[in-house]
This record gives structure tokens, C-alpha cells and sequence, in this order.
């Protein structure tokens, strides 16, 4: 198992739990560190309360990216994209993921619990970690997002 320097945080409501804990034994499984911010079962949650703590971890650099999750991913994207720091992209499949960081540089994936197999989501995981930003002509297009408030 290849050990990664990179620190990976997850945050979720209830609905988004069971991915969640899939996305974090995969990670494990890869040689990340993972920090999960909850939810820590299926009982109702608040998606607020966990993304966040993990997108102010990515912001202030203990966390260098993130993967969260609930029913729609609206909700968490939402939230996450509150952050200066932070540039949250919804995904349902890998090349979605590989689009958000070849040409968004996006720091956290966004999945649809409710709306995505477990299999494309590990696909989109894969995909998101496994791309790099392209620069080039989107580094602009990157730099005109205006920082949150």
C-alpha cells in the first residue's frame, strides 16, 4: 500500500453516512489520512454541522482536500462553497470529478448519496484524486472566481 502525504477530510448528513463510510475505507485503503467529520450514523444530521469544520481544516491547511455527501449534494456543495478557500463540485460520475480538477482545480467533491451507485462513486473518488489541475487557460478563469465573504 502506497502511504500518501495528503491529508483527506469527509463530512456528510445521515443520508450521505453509508457512502461516506465506503469513501473512507477506500481512502484508508489507498494510504490517505482521513479525518472524518461526521455524520457518525443514520440518525437525522445536519450536513452544516460537518462541512463546516472540514472546509475551515482545508482552509486554515490541516486538511488538504475534501469529499462530502448527502441525498442531493446540493446541500453540501452549498455549504462548502461558503469558503474563500474552497471550490466544491457537485459530481455523479468520474469524468464530472475529472473535469471539476483539470479545469476548476476544485478541492472537494460533492456526491449524491441518493443519486449515485457505489461504484460510480468510487469511480468519481478515484478520479477526483487521481487528476491534476491543468492550469493553462483556466488559471484565469480559476482567479475571476471572487473570494466568499
Amino acid at each position: 500500500m502506497q502511504q500518501h502525504t495528503e491529508k483527506i477530510g469527509l463530512g456528510s448528513d445521515h443520508a450521505g453516512y453509508i457512502l461516506k463510510e465506503l469513501m473512507k475505507e477506500k481512502l484508508i485503503e489507498k494510504g490517505f489520512e482521513v479525518i472524518d467529520f461526521g455524520a457518525y450514523s443514520e440518525q437525522s444530521a445536519d450536513y452544516p454541522d460537518h462541512v463546516h469544520p472540514l472546509c475551515r481544516a482545508i482552509e486554515s491547511g490541516e486538511m488538504d482536500r475534501g469529499i462530502v455527501m448527502c441525498g442531493s449534494g446540493n446541500g453540501v456543495s452549498i455549504t462548502a462553497n461558503k469558503y474563500a478557500g474552497i471550490r466544491a463540485a457537485l459530481s455523479w460520475d468520474a469524468e464530472i470529478a475529472r473535469l471539476a480538477r483539470a479545469h476548476n482545480n476544485a478541492n472537494v467533491l460533492a456526491l449524491p448519496a441518493r443519486f449515485i451507485a457505489p461504484g460510480e462513486a468510487l469511480k468519481a473518488l478515484d478520479t477526483f484524486l487521481d487528476t491534476a489541475f491543468e492550469g493553462g487557460r483556466h488559471v484565469k478563469r480559476v482567479e475571476k472566481i471572487p473570494p466568499g465573504q
